[in-house]
């Protein structure tokens, strides 16, 4: 971190130390050296991870997370309402691009050198509307009809042979909307663009004047299938800003449901890849499997999906002694089923030959994307908050990370398989270790401008939640970022040179949130 604070100095960027927001340090830079902020980062190995602005006043904060072997560091710059723009960091990390359109979108912030279509909005709003200033009703100004997005300026085709493929937003399955367009010569895909963003949610909006435990349920409802993952990373921003950390017992049931949902929703991924390549079989299994996973939540935590399991403070159910001993039960039976299941995977040569080989991403492409999770890891991105900056009770914890250079669909799979069998791992350890003692804490009243950032490896990869405390212990501010903004860019290189019949098994091997980028 020295060597970029030199850097930056060197080339002109004056730096101000601020009070970190742990884990991160906090450096204010001016608005002029927003942009080569971004490049000299860059060239020193540091990942882009996140982006927000937000409204103070008569100004606008914007904040980019960046990080490096477990290290992070908060960039914030400001500019004034009347001339809010900015040098873009996007043409140094592609990451920045659609978060900050966004952050334009929704407060009008112009990012100089960016691209400059609209993202979140679509035709919702006038162009001059930015909902989430402070003067903008949370009900805004619904037009009876919003008038169709049919001018999105979607790359063109050209030369002979080359066609488009339109695909979405609404699609032949049950699943959120996203549009996809595709320009192809024969079968072979020459481009993918996605356009995304359609039911925009208003989380960050809706999160305004909401007391800590009404934001944590929200936090649990950005992504339905990583309810854990985000209420957790929510929880431990506020908890941060508060300078107070949940009990022993409550971090380590925390890690618990968060390793139950890696698991479900990982066999549920591998059951639904080998169903996009026809092979029924190993869908029904995988699918039996997470279905008995969900049942057992239910049973042992109130919900299935594990929504509102983890609270300000701690979580909200405890487990006795016949609970750990159902999770102890269900551990075996699971690792004796997949010991059956994954030899008949493996050895089947139908399913090798349209995994291996398919839908690649380079070391390279996943390094400058900033991917991570098991897209990441499957090519050469060694990262996992769990083991590269701990949090309770994973600092007392040894996390192994499988990391896999195959870069394609298979790879994929096999990166969830191997979490799915160090989870099964570190729930045993955690509940042999589990402590006793309270499994929540009364949280007091916290400041205004108390802020806190919380970081938590969800089971898509890494959850950043950025926390601002108002008036009277509400909430000011808050920002989700969710892994899939930095996973959705890579089905877009992954897929090129591929077949478009190969799209859905690519698609399903990203498996990025719709409703996580779509606040």
């Amino acid at each position: 971190m020295k060597e970029l604070h030199s850097a930056l100095e060197t080339a002109g960027v004056s730096v101000r130390m601020q009070p970190p927001l742990p884990p991160a340090e906090v450096w204010s830079i001016p608005k002029d050296g927003w942009g080569q902020a971004a490049q000299i980062a860059k060239s020193r190995q540091w990942r882009w991870s996140a982006g927000w602005g937000e409204e103070l006043g008569a100004s606008f904060r914007i904040n980019a997370l960046l990080a490096r072997t477990g290290q992070y560091l908060l960039l914030r710059t400001e500019v004034p309402k009347d001339a809010p723009t900015l040098p873009s960091q996007a043409p140094y990390y592609p990451a920045a691009d659609r978060p900050e359109r966004h952050t334009r979108d929704l407060l009008g912030i112009a990012f100089e050198g960016g691209d400059d279509r609209r993202w979140i909005r679509h035709q919702a709003w006038e162009e001059s509307a930015f909902p989430l200033r402070a003067g903008f009703p949370l009900g805004g100004f619904p037009l009876p009809q919003t008038p169709p997005d049919a001018d999105y300026p979607f790359a063109q085709a050209h030369g002979a042979g080359v066609y488009e493929i339109p695909v979405g937003p609404v699609h032949a399955g049950i699943i959120e909307p996203g549009h996809f367009r595709f320009q192809a010569v024969g079968e072979t895909v020459l481009r993918l663009e996605e356009r995304l963003g359609y039911v925009h949610k208003g989380i960050e909006k809706l999160a305004v004047g909401r007391p800590m435990a009404a934001l944590a349920r929200l936090a649990g409802r950005v992504s339905g299938d990583t309810t854990v993952g985000h209420a957790w990373a929510a929880c431990l921003a506020m908890e941060r800003a508060l300078g107070m950390e949940a009990p022993a017992r409550a971090a380590y049931l925390r890690a618990v449901c968060a390793e139950r949902e890696r698991i479900a929703n990982h066999l549920w991924d591998m059951a639904a890849i080998l169903n996009d390549i026809a092979f029924t079989f190993g869908y029904y299994q995988f699918g039996r499997l997470r279905e008995e996973v969900l049942r057992t939540n239910r049973a042992l935590f109130g919900h299935r999906l594990l929504m509102d399991a983890v609270v300000p403070g701690g979580v909200a159910v405890d487990l006795d002694a016949q609970g750990i001993s159902r999770l102890r039960r269900e551990i075996a039976r699971l690792r004796r089923e997949l010991d059956e299941l994954l030899p008949i995977v493996d050895r089947n040569a139908s399913v090798g030959d349209r995994l291996y080989g398919t839908g690649r991403l380079s070391v390279e492409d996943a390094a400058d994307l900033g991917c991570v999770g098991y897209v990441g890891l499957a090519s050469g991105q060694d990262l996992d908050v769990r083991r590269d900056c701990p949090y309770p009770p994973y600092d007392r914890l040894k996390v192994r990370v499988p990391v896999e250079e195959g870069c394609d669909v298979g790879a994929r799979f096999w990166v969830r398989y191997k979490e799915l069998r160090i989870a099964l791992r570190l729930l045993e350890t955690l509940l042999e270790r589990l402590p006793d003692g309270p499994v929540r804490v009364a949280l007091p009243v916290p400041e205004e401008g108390a802020e806190g950032l919380g970081i938590v490896e969800g089971w898509r990869g890494e959850i950043v939640a950025y926390v601002r405390f108002g008036a009277e212990g509400q909430i000011a501010r808050f920002f989700p970022r969710d892994p899939s903004w930095l996973n959705w860019p890579a089905l877009e290189r992954l897929i090129l040179d591929n077949i478009v019949p190969d799209f859905p098994v690519c698609n399903k091997s990203v498996n990025g949130s719709y409703s996580g980028v779509d606040l």
